[in-house]
């Protein structure tokens, strides 16, 4: 049976999802998307973990991140959730954008994060792949949010669309089209911007720490995920075969299985 859920909004203005019971575990997603698309991840460790899933600033209905803001005001927005909760350690598991988030709060908060997981995480970009993702941002400002989506989906589910891939397609698209033009785009440009914001540093991680991405995942690649691995004590590289951008939709078994071994690791020479 489903775990009792609960919808919530703190003071801040974040809007978030509890459910479930046991060791807390927060998920967190990626940029464009809401909280929803972690469903196939909440239906799974909800019956061993009290599972918190929250829209991320500018994101469904959560509050816009302050104009210039970077990516500590979006782990700020994580601690003050988790105190609003009465949480004082959680794992975090974050997606893309949400992957630099979680690793960005498990270095400024290491004391409140039990094990970090990066899931599609980028890592010092090379600078066409720079030059990549800054256009994209500057014609996301340019165009706006529907110009975008087309291209979007065809960079994370491939062109064109494998049919059995179609309906969670059609489900980000969805997101996509309903997402606040400001929020989207000032998160844009952050992502765009923050390849580099963890080198140098990810060697401070002592908790267990799981580099998650998809075999062709051109932009947030396994090449990336090793890197960063490699950098911490205690990490673990897992990549999944033939899974491109949107894994957590389109493999959820084999993202299911790799978080719950994460959930796993014991914790004890923190």
């Amino acid at each position: 049976m489903p775990e009792e859920e609960t919808l919530g909004r703190t003071p801040g203005g974040t809007t978030y999802q509890v459910t479930g019971r046991g060791e807390p575990v927060v998920l967190i997603h990626g940029v464009g998307m809401q909280f929803g698309v972690w469903a196939p991840q909440i239906a799974a460790l909800q019956h061993t973990h009290q599972v918190i899933a929250y829209d991320m600033l500018g994101h469904g209905t959560s509050r816009l991140p302050s104009p210039g803001a970077d990516l500590g005001e979006f782990a700020q927005q994580l601690d003050e959730l988790l105190g609003h909760l009465g949480v004082p350690a959680a794992n975090v598991a974050g997606h893309s954008m949400g992957a630099l988030v979680a690793l960005e709060f498990a270095l400024r908060q290491p004391g409140k994060v039990l094990r970090v997981a990066a899931l599609n995480a980028v890592f010092q970009r090379t600078p066409e792949q720079r030059d990549a993702v800054v256009q994209r941002a500057r014609t996301l400002h340019e165009v706006g949010v529907a110009a975008t989506i087309d291209s979007t989906i065809q960079r994370w589910f491939d062109h064109p669309v494998p049919t059995q891939l179609q309906p969670m397609a059609a489900q980000i698209a969805g997101y996509l089209r309903t997402v606040q033009p400001a929020g989207y785009s000032r998160a844009y440009e952050i992502f765009a911007q923050s390849d580099r914001v963890h080198a140098g540093r990810l060697h401070r991680l002592s908790m267990p720490t799981l580099f998650l991405t998809g075999e062709h995942d051109a932009n947030s690649s396994p090449e990336m995920s090793r890197a960063m691995a490699r950098e911490v004590a205690h990490a673990h590289t897992e990549v999944i075969a033939g899974a491109r951008h949107m894994m957590n939709v389109t493999t959820p078994q084999a993202v299911n299985a790799s978080l719950e071994r994460w959930l796993a690791h014991p914790i004890a020479y923190r």
